[in-house]
């Protein structure tokens, strides 16, 4: 009889997927990585007003290459781009990448948020972010950090730290689904004053704290000024799956996965908020019902969303120079 695989409750219960972290304490950023073992089909639905990306536009359902090597999530706003720079080169140092002719060129989609007016030290003389990339794919592996760590080492919310998050569930049909989030939000992860979060409904366990839900609800959001007027906002993410989809089909996820934003961020969507969710599907397992099975997964995709959104705020530790308080601080 087969051991019965490990659960970790992260996106690497998703066979075929690997993650790695880089941060730099002193700067307060960071970037993640999430590689597969072979290249995989992927998607991606942007519905905040400010994003910043990297090879988004071939991820469209009508474009050709459908599969890509790695996705990356990166503080630093723009300079923090460069982060997929540095894993596509070490993807094409290992001989992967999309094969033209005689040359491989990796496909590496990334994603970025603003963490530059968040405490850190960003005097530096050379953007740091390329070597950042090619270091979180070094240290690529099934366990990895949550909380201050890689892409969500220098995010914020409304009124507490982000980070970085992750959460996964497997479905009746034997589909698991992960999500990987890093969350430097306009608003606000918990209810009001309260230590409750807003994605407390759709919470496994104690997986973050096992408060329940809030017994009061504020009639308008509280969104601080700081954050209003610098525009330092943005929650991305990727969600994913051991499903066979199509390119049209992970894009549909993505979508979906965006309803988990809302449940668990107050407010989100803004257009202020650059908010992204790259979707990515292994391939591994046929939907056998393929009507049923997309609409679980896009269920799914939203739920676990959430849980991996609180799960950053609530693993966020403190650090020097942090101008707001941790969730587990409080």
């Amino acid at each position: 009889m087969a051991a019965a695989k490990p659960f970790r409750n992260l996106i690497t219960d998703v066979e075929g997927l690997t993650v790695g972290n880089a941060s730099d304490a002193r700067i307060k950023t960071g970037c993640t990585v999430l590689l597969g073992e072979k290249p995989f089909t992927c998607g991606v639905s942007i519905l905040g007003g400010a994003p910043g990306t990297r090879e988004t536009a071939l991820l469209a359902p009508d474009k050709t290459v459908e599969k890509v090597d790695a996705l990356v999530l990166s503080g630093g706003s723009a300079f923090g781009l460069d982060a997929a720079s540095g894993v596509a080169d070490a993807l094409r140092a290992q001989g992967r990448g999309f094969a033209v002719g005689d040359q491989l060129v990796p496909i590496v989609p990334g994603a970025i948020l603003f963490d530059l007016i968040n405490g850190g030290n960003k005097d530096w003389s050379e953007n740091p972010y390329k070597a950042m990339g090619m270091q979180a794919l070094e240290n690529a592996s099934q366990s990895f950090d949550l909380g201050t760590a890689g892409a969500g080492a220098g995010a914020t919310t409304a009124n507490l730290k982000g980070g970085l998050g992750s959460a996964s569930v497997t479905l009746p049909s034997g589909h698991t689904v992960g999500a990987l989030v890093a969350v430097n939000a306009l608003g606000s992860a918990t209810v009001g004053d309260t230590p409750h979060f807003w994605a407390a409904p759709f919470e496994q366990g104690d997986e973050f704290g096992g408060l329940g839900v809030s017994a009061v609800y504020p009639d308008a959001p509280h969104v601080p000024e700081t954050k209003l007027s610098q525009h330092a906002n943005t929650t991305i993410g990727i969600i994913a799956t051991d499903a066979q989809l199509s390119q049209a089909q992970c894009t549909r996820l993505a979508t979906a996965a965006h309803d988990g934003y809302a449940r668990a961020l107050f407010p989100s969507h803004t257009p202020m908020d650059g908010d992204l969710i790259f979707a990515a599907a292994t391939g591994v397992k046929p939907l056998e019902n393929p009507i049923a099975d997309t609409l679980y997964l896009g269920h799914a995709a939203a739920t676990v969303m959430a849980r991996a959104i609180a799960r950053a705020v609530f693993l966020a530790t403190p650090e020097e120079g942090d101008l707001l308080p941790c969730w587990q601080s409080l």
